[in-house]
């Protein structure tokens, strides 16, 4: 997806603070942060949201919420805790059609209801 700006962050086409990569995961700082900590956890393989996840994406499923754990450990979140959320479809506020987890971390959030 040449337009999608998740994959030009992959393919090195434009910039990002990488926290996190492997051969399907990559991982950077969000340029507009809701938090004090906001790193974006990506699937290198291209998804336009969780809609599109099929059967075939459970591992790599699994293997973004590894890594996200790994951040989190890494950013000494996980004693004071950290959220993880998903926006799916432009009502949620998607705003990059490129599957993506906001881990946030780094102050106290307000309960969902």
């Amino acid at each position: 997806m040449e337009d999608c700006i998740f994959c030009q962050i992959i393919n090195g086409k434009s910039p990002a603070e990488i926290e996190y990569e492997d051969p399907e995961v990559l991982a950077f700082r969000d340029i507009n942060p809701s938090a004090p900590v906001h790193i974006l956890v990506i699937p290198k393989k291209h998804i336009n949201s969780l809609n599109e996840i099929t059967e075939n994406d459970q591992e790599l499923l699994g293997k973004i919420m590894l890594a996200i754990k790994q951040i989190a450990q890494k950013r000494n979140l996980v004693d004071d805790g950290y959220r993880v959320v998903i926006n799916c479809g432009p009502n949620a506020g998607q705003i990059v059609n490129h599957l993506h987890f906001h881990l946030l971390g780094g102050k106290k959030f307000h309960n969902l209801h």
